[in-house]
């Protein structure tokens, strides 16, 4: 499960808004959405994707994107 929150406090830090990032990834502004606010799932190419466009770590990339319980 994606933690939203950090998710977009990482995507604020790192200069990216939702229409760059949906761009850079292929993706179109409301999937990019549906993901991050875990309607949908990220694909792992796509959490690759991000981890590298981003530069995390393994336990950011981890934190972000497996997270087991997140604010709602």
């Amino acid at each position: 499960m994606t933690d939203t929150k950090r998710f977009k406090a990482m995507m604020a830090l790192k200069g990216y808004t939702l229409e760059c990032l949906a761009k850079e990834l292929g993706l179109s502004i409301a999937t990019l959405s549906y993901k991050i606010n875990n309607i949908r799932q990220f694909k792992v190419n796509e959490i690759k994707a991000i981890q590298i466009i981003w530069n995390l770590t393994p336990e950011e990339r981890d934190a972000i994107f497996f997270a087991d319980e997140v604010d709602k």
